[in-house]
């Protein structure tokens, strides 16, 4: 039945004493839960003088208000903050339109390219079969056996530099034996040429 008289009074317009009394405690409720949020967070009680979160919260934005009021550019940004968050959504550039005619212009400078691009793409649309061709797709498969040759390359490679300066080394000993054989030819030459004028010579002196 209370509850019945309750819901029937709500119905009808308070008045301005009720009102009144109803706000009254409707702070009294809020000043509460800040007095019991204010003693979870360890702000309240205790030894040290009691601090509350509003008379903090005050501070900081009266410190912040004397901050802008001393520095321009601190007050412009404050007047900017709301655009700054806009600016710093990620979807904002995905929100931007961007007109017809700005497209229209976007095309009309890349005109002479997009001819030669779509050409490209057209090479490309008729090559994607040897991409994905078997002998393309096994390229991965003989990554080994072209790191093995690589190597035997490599060892091929060092066994031509030996054997390239074994060549180099016998060519020069040639050459040595070749201009000691001239030089002890020339100097046979010259001793068989002294005996054959001696030989000649001898008869004529008798």
């Amino acid at each position: 039945m209370a509850t019945a008289g309750r819901a029937g009074s709500e119905a009808r317009p308070l008045p301005p004493d009720t009102k009144m009394a109803a706000g009254a405690a409707e702070l009294r409720r809020l000043q509460w839960r800040l007095e019991e949020l204010e003693q979870r967070v360890g702000l309240g009680g205790g030894g040290c003088a009691p601090r509350k979160v509003a008379d903090e919260l005050v501070k900081v934005q009266v410190a912040l208000n004397n901050i802008a009021g001393k520095r321009e550019r601190i007050k412009i940004l404050f007047k900017k903050i709301e655009d700054v968050i806009k600016y710093l959504d990620p979807q904002y550039i995905d929100r931007m339109a961007v007109p017809d005619t700005m497209k229209l212009q976007f095309i009309l400078a890349e005109e002479q390219a997009i001819p030669a691009r779509a050409a490209l793409l057209e090479q490309v649309k008729n090559l994607q079969p040897i991409l994905d061709s078997t002998s393309i797709q096994a390229v991965p498969d003989h990554a080994a056996k072209l790191q093995r040759l690589s190597q035997i390359h490599i060892q091929q490679q060092e066994k031509r530099h030996d054997l390239t300066d074994s060549v180099k080394t016998l060519l020069e000993d040639y050459n040595k034996m070749t201009l000691l054989l001239s030089k002890q030819f020339v100097q046979w030459n010259e001793i068989l040429t002294r005996l054959e004028v001696a030989k000649q010579a001898k008869p004529v002196a008798e």
